[in-house]
This record gives C-alpha cells, sequence and structure tokens, in this order.
C-alpha cells in the first residue's frame, strides 16, 4: 500500500502538468494496482479527481466504470468526482451516477456512492435529501447513512423513516 499512495500522491502534485493522454495511465493505476479502498480513495480523490476537473471530456468513460464487475472500478466512479462535488461541478454526473450504483451489493461501492452525496449535501442539503427521499425504499441503508450523516437530525430521522 505504501507503494502506491507514494505514487498516488506523487502523480496528485504533478496534476497541473496534466495532459488527456495521461487518463490511460491513470485507468491502467486503478485496474491494475488498486485492489483495496485505501488505494482507490488515495487515487481517485487526488490524481484521478484532479484530472477531471481539468478534463471533464472523460467523465463519460469514468461513468462507465459503474457498469464494471470490478468493485474498485465502480467505487472509482462516484470517489472520481468528489473533488468536483466539493466545487459543486458536475453534479448532473454525480447523481446519474449514484443512480447507476443505486443497488448495488458491494458496501464498498455503497459507501462509495453515498460519500459522494454526503459531499454534494455539504453545500445542497436539500437537493440530496430529496434525491435520496425518491430513491430509500431501493437504497442500500449503507449508503443512505453516509450520504444523510451531516444532515439534520429531523431530516435523518425522516430518511430512515421506513
Amino acid at each position: 500500500y505504501e507503494e502506491h499512495a507514494i505514487a498516488f500522491s506523487w502523480a496528485g502534485r504533478l496534476s497541473s502538468r496534466f495532459e488527456p493522454a495521461d487518463f490511460q495511465v491513470l485507468e491502467r493505476w486503478l485496474k491494475l494496482h488498486v485492489s483495496n479502498w485505501a488505494a482507490c480513495d488515495t487515487l481517485c480523490g487526488g490524481p484521478l479527481g484532479e484530472f477531471l476537473l481539468k478534463f471533464p471530456q472523460f467523465l463519460p468513460k469514468v461513468q462507465k466504470w459503474a457498469g464494471s464487475r470490478n468493485r474498485w472500478l465502480r467505487r472509482a466512479s462516484a470517489v472520481a468526482l468528489i473533488l468536483a462535488a466539493k466545487q459543486e461541478r458536475y453534479l448532473p454526473e454525480a447523481y446519474k451516477t449514484a443512480d447507476i450504483l443505486l443497488e448495488d451489493e458491494d458496501d464498498m461501492v455503497q459507501k462509495g456512492y453515498g460519500w459522494l452525496l454526503k459531499e454534494i449535501a455539504n453545500k445542497r442539503p436539500q437537493e440530496v435529501l430529496d434525491f435520496v427521499m425518491k430513491r430509500k425504499a431501493k437504497m442500500p441503508r449503507t449508503a443512505l447513512r453516509y450520504a444523510i450523516e451531516k444532515m439534520p437530525s429531523a431530516w435523518k430521522k425522516r430518511a430512515m423513516a421506513r
């Protein structure tokens, strides 16, 4: 893990030099070297997230990962959008990704897209609450809890009610 963390952190520091061709490298690293949540989050929350801020034309490729058999690619499809979500960018893509992953049975994927929704909720809590309320019958409890974690208690109770 330490080697991955060093490489991914180093790549993040070079984000100002990213070029479109670097997507192939980042995607290859994701497919070959990510085998746990920590590596996924380090790569996606750093260099990959920075890359997408600079080159939004790659958003459709990242969104396709949501349909992968590989749990880390599915998680990456959401976590790679977190840097943008903090800046209130690419929100339609973020919500679409969450919808694609909505009924995913993998808890690591649920936590990933729940985290993405939580980051959006930091600035747009009502919007995320509305999103969650429309889907809560299908949304796994793990994703739901992550998404509403920082919301007011009354809102959380409403969202958690069956």
